[in-house]
């Protein structure tokens, strides 16, 4: 591939379509047979990529699997557990992390990192956020600096404070100068592997990659927009979950709407400060990556975040709920970050304070919602 990724993908979208077996009749996909066809006709990609590896395989990974499998005639999927790898090669579904949506005949999954990034043109990098330093470690000896990066984690690593994309710089710098982009915005992945209606945006400071990128992920159903602010996407990306337990918080605790629209506008203030404070761009927040993102995981029952925050108000412990969780709640992480940066910056973010204090030091719900209701009073 080298440093030139553009023109001609597309050809095989029918051929290699999304239904198990590769041959687009699946019970929830065929029936986007024609609109892909005349999707075809109006858009031409630009990429010539062929080969994808996905790294990670929980709910989103594998969503991102199925939505791109049209898009990309080879695609590996990396699957971390090796019962798991086996049971989706046989079945074709991930049992575990997004039963019911079955991978397209020709996505290719394996638990061996070597075998998953042979070939590869692009690498989608899918998992949780403190796990990336140590995944890319493990993935370097079979990187090679024509790839490009594209990370689809939201989240802050702890202690370090680094966003996701810096992670995978530093670690990739050692042997290569990596071309690393990020993919947020509003998604659920139940929603995106049942190919609804979806915008995102990639972020770069290099916009011919983010243009690549969005030629080669762009599909009938998945629509993404440029960005030049990898900032403002992650910082959104990542402190959205924090607030969406509060939102979860408000629910268990039977508030109501105007509750509800309160934390969501004053989560966006503190996403934007926090932001602008570390070099972002405030227009960025007000976009999918921030706002978008924000109303989703705040309001969607399907947030494992405000899941996190509903059964805190019900009464129940946090490690409890951890305990009980298949998949990872970001948020719970994220807040200490959060709250570190913060105060490192000098910005006020006293939800993510809040949400910090009922997290890790058992403040009570009805404690922290009157703690935010009776701060000094100021202008908006």
């Amino acid at each position: 591939m080298g440093r030139n990724i553009s023109s001609g993908l597309g050809e095989r979208d029918e051929e290699v379509g999304a239904g198990a077996g590769g041959n687009g009749r699946s019970r929830r996909t065929g029936h986007r047979r024609q609109d892909r066809r005349r999707y075809k006709t109006r858009h031409r990609p630009h990429m010539a990529v062929k080969r994808l590896a996905i790294i990670g395989a929980g709910s989103w990974g594998t969503a991102l699997a199925i939505v791109l499998a049209p898009r990309f005639p080879a695609l590996r999927l990396w699957v971390y557990e090796a019962d798991l790898g086996s049971r989706m090669r046989e079945t074709r579904e991930n049992d575990i992390y997004l039963p019911g949506y079955p991978l397209p005949g020709h996505v290719e999954v394996s638990s061996e990192l070597a075998v998953a990034l042979d070939g590869a043109e692009v690498v989608l990098s899918v998992m949780p956020s403190h796990l990336v330093r140590a995944i890319y470690h493990q993935m370097l000896p079979f990187l090679h600096d024509s790839m490009v990066f594209v990370s689809a984690t939201k989240g802050l690593e702890n202690g370090s404070l680094l966003r996701t994309s810096e992670v995978i710089r530093e670690v990739l710098q050692t042997r290569m100068t990596p071309r690393v982009a990020v993919i947020s915005g509003p998604t659920f992945a139940r929603e995106v592997a049942h190919f609804e209606p979806t915008a995102l945006v990639v972020a770069s400071p290099d916009a011919a990659l983010t243009e690549s990128v969005q030629a080669a992920f762009s599909g009938p159903t998945f629509r993404l927009y440029t960005s030049l602010d990898p900032i403002g996407v992650e910082i959104g990306g990542s402190i959205k979950n924090v607030v969406a337990i509060g939102a979860g918080v408000l629910h268990g605790m039977g508030l109501g709407y105007n509750a509800s629209a309160a934390l969501i506008t004053r989560g966006l203030a503190e996403m934007t400060r926090l932001a602008v404070a570390m070099g972002g761009r405030a227009q960025t927040l007000a976009g999918l990556a921030g706002l978008g993102d924000l109303v989703l995981t705040c309001t969607g029952d399907l947030s494992r975040n405000r899941t996190v925050g509903v059964e805190l108000a019900h009464g129940r412990k946090l490690d409890e709920i951890v305990s009980s969780m298949r998949m990872v709640a970001e948020g719970i992480k994220t807040t200490n970050a959060a709250v570190d940066l913060a105060r490192r910056c000098s910005v006020e973010m006293p939800i993510s304070e809040q949400m910090f204090q009922m997290l890790h030091f058992g403040v009570s719900p009805r404690l922290a919602i009157q703690r935010l209701m009776e701060r000094s009073l100021k202008g908006e």
